[in-house]
């Protein structure tokens, strides 16, 4: 099929451009019209989690009460004025009349109106003002506000709260995905193209083709997002994703190419066993890719669920792109691919160093397989002290509103929060035996440095009560998860001793639900994705061990890659070299989400390699010179790509946000370490010392299919 695809595109080279620009301006049309707005800003578990039926209860069965149901938090502070000062309650008085002129605020609890002493603090030179929106989607107005009034007449003002973080995380998502991708990412895989190749136009045409599958991508998320909801975060792994697809699959693509004409084929005939051999192989590993990324789909998680969507999208456009518009532009450029040579650099020096690194390892394999091993084994022992957990305003940087604002609330207010824990009993709260275990876990909860004092509510007629208390620090920090996990498997169950159902709502349970939503759907991910690999593989080179010893390979990399993250970020080793931040925990969602993707994008160098070492030993029947041949052949092509990864990723890593740079290191190391020590030394160890073994297919196997994935047309 893709022999047959690549000889049309390639001979009707400007209709197969024409259906792509059709193409484009539609995904440009949905991207205009579709995709503004409809991006959300919450990654919390999908369906109805803990957190969320303990919020549905208690709004539903207690009226709007503007003192427990703000969103955000407005300070004031003066070093001079006490808050009972005319001047201190002039500036107040005219900060509100200004928010409400924004037709933002929808109440404001002000303390010259209710005298709520929990409103101001100890030393009386400061007051908070719990405010609601009307827009929670729009809250730029208040913060300029906010930064307008902010040193005005000495009087320091600001802002923190579930909106302002909601935008500031929304904010420094776009700036990364500029300043990383965009203006490091792309000029970075510019350059390692041009270097691989050798020429500028070379390495122009495959970043020509990962914007085009970037854009074409955006359009089909455009549309999903009409149908189900999706994160913010969906464009940056889209582009990431796209990026490092596109520009991988059309390397290899004209790598192929370029190596058919050097072997006297004609242009046409060129094109059409690129097709029958290249194209082959990345529609291979590209469908593996595309169906590894649909394990992410099991977990019930808006943030796993978009990342995924992200990826498959990308994926499937990425695999269009190599297989119709790179052979039609073959077709135009013919040898002009060439064009624009770089002196040194595309030749064959670079295959004689790699052959010489494969015969040094095969000389020695039992040797270099041991201390390979070894290597990647003490990077992964820290994964024993892998924390999964999420990571909220506090990792911000101090130029962010909201984070300045939490540092305010917690010098002048250690107490307050803008989300409470909601604890709500949902039945029998006014079972005496319930409701004495509810003021029990009142007053103990008030005397617990993690919590606050609170308020307990009953509901009309008594079947429902509430509890609403503060939680100190950052309420997604490490200790405020601990202490709500404890809240809800040890102190409840303790008190209320199953007399009644009790549910802890509130930002930090979200948080809790969000990270359980992504691990514990864990293993049903893992198993999804071995079984694929070690299906796809067997079908593809008829061979259990080839199989198998791919999963063991992926396993090493992706182990030392968890390994380093939490040397790196948990404990803090190296993270300011590369100007990282230390975190209490992982995000929850970047381990299996690295699991998913190294396994999909090391596929394409699986196949690869292991493609052309087959087409070799299937002409000579020696393992160790279709190894030889096949690693020296592709290293350069194999290093190449995983530097472009490398490069993409780290631009994710070069970013603000704590999660895009553990994902993005994570990304990163493990593709480096998978294109360089597993391809290039141990795999070759491994195979040079099983032998003919490495071809082994059970007997009562014998009726799985023959691909011939490498297969050149005669």
């Amino acid at each position: 099929m893709t022999e047959r695809l690549a000889r049309a595109c390639s001979r009707h080279p400007w209709r197969t451009i024409g259906a792509w620009i059709a193409a484009l301006v539609v995904a440009f049309a949905c991207i205009a019209l579709l995709l503004p707005g409809n991006l959300t800003s919450n990654g919390g578990a999908a369906g109805n989690p803990e957190f969320r039926q303990a919020e549905r209860i208690e709004f539903g069965a207690f009226p709007y009460n503007p003192r427990l149901n703000f969103s955000d938090i407005v300070l004031v502070r003066s070093n001079r004025y006490l808050v009972d000062e005319p001047a201190f309650r002039k500036f107040v008085s005219e900060l509100a009349r200004e928010g409400r002129a924004t037709g933002k605020v929808h109440d404001a609890q002000l303390y010259y109106r209710t005298r709520d002493p929990s409103l101001v603090s100890a030393d009386k030179h400061a007051l908070i003002i719990p405010i609601s929106v009307y827009d929670t989607s729009d809250i730029k107005p208040i913060n300029r506000l906010v930064e307008r009034d902010d040193g005005r007449s000495g009087f320091q003002v600001a802002i923190t709260g579930d909106n302002v973080r909601d935008n500031d995380f929304d904010e420094l998502s776009q700036h990364d995905l500029k300043s990383g991708e965009l203006e490091f990412g792309l000029p970075a895989a510019l350059i390692i193209l041009v270097l691989v190749f050798g020429s500028l136009v070379a390495g122009v045409v495959p970043l020509l083709l990962a914007i085009l599958s970037i854009v074409a991508g955006l359009g089909l998320v455009a549309v999903v997002a009409e149908i189900w909801e999706l994160s913010i975060f969906v464009v940056n792994m889209l582009t990431g994703m796209g990026l490092a697809l596109g520009i991988d699959y059309s390397l290899f693509v004209i790598s192929r190419y370029r190596e058919e004409r050097g072997a006297g084929r004609e242009p046409s005939d060129a094109i059409v066993a690129t097709g029958a051999t290249a194209s082959r192989a990345v529609l291979f590993s590209g469908t593996a890719f595309v169906i590894a990324m649909l394990g992410m789909l099991i977990v019930p998680n808006t943030v796993m669920r978009s990342l995924a969507a992200g990826a498959i999208l990308v994926g499937i456009t990425s695999l269009a792109a190599a297989l119709t518009l790179l052979p039609a532009l073959l077709g135009l450029l013919g040898d002009r691919v060439n064009s624009l040579r770089i002196p040194l650099f595309g030749g064959s020096a670079e295959g004689r160093f790699w052959n010489a690194i494969v015969r040094r390892v095969l000389s020695r394999p039992a040797l270099s397989l041991v201390l390979a091993c070894c290597l990647l084994i003490a990077a992964a022992i820290p994964v024993f002290s892998l924390k999964i957990g999420t990571n909220g305003v506090s990792t911000l940087p101090d130029r962010f509103i909201s984070k300045r604002g939490y540092l305010a609330l917690q010098k002048n207010f250690p107490g307050a929060t803008a989300d409470p824990v909601r604890i709500v009993v949902a039945d029998h709260a006014s079972d005496p035996q319930v409701s004495s275990a509810l003021n029990r876990l009142q007053n103990r909860l008030a005397t617990d440095p993690e919590f606050g004092d609170g308020d307990v509510r009953f509901a009309r007629g008594g079947r429902v009560a509430a509890l609403d208390i503060p939680i100190r620090g950052d309420d997604a920090g490490d200790r405020a998860l601990s202490a709500v996990r404890k809240l809800r498997s040890t102190v409840i169950p303790q008190l209320f001793d199953g007399n009644a159902r009790v549910l802890v709502g509130g930002r930090t349970a979200e948080n809790i639900d969000y990270a359980d939503s992504v691990t514990r759907p864990t293993p049903f991910v893992f198993i999804f994705v071995l079984g694929l690999t070690l299906v796809l593989l067997t079908v593809a080179f008829r061979s259990v061990v080839v199989a198998g010893t791919a999963i063991v390979l992926n396993l090493l990399s992706v182990g030392a890659a968890y390994g380093l993250i939490v040397l790196v970020f948990e404990k803090g080793i190296g993270n300011g070299i590369f100007g990282f931040q230390q975190a209490d925990a992982i995000e929850a969602w970047v381990p299996l989400f690295l699991f998913s993707v190294l396994f999909g994008l090391s596929m394409d160098y699986q196949v690869f390699l292991l493609s052309r070492i087959k087409e070799r030993y299937d002409e000579t029947g020696d393992t160790t010179a279709a190894v030889t041949w096949g690693v020296g052949t592709t290293a350069r092509i194999i290093t190449g790509a995983a530097l472009i990864i490398v490069a993409v990723f780290a631009g994710f890593a070069k970013g603000d946000l704590i999660a895009f740079q553990q994902m993005g290191f994570g990304v990163a190391i493990a593709l480096l370490i998978d294109a360089t020590v597993i391809r290039s030394v141990i795999l070759p160890s491994a195979m040079k010392l099983l032998g003919r073994w490495n071809w082994y297919l059970p007997q009562w196997l014998s009726w799985l299919p023959r691909i011939q994935i490498e297969r050149t047309p005669a």
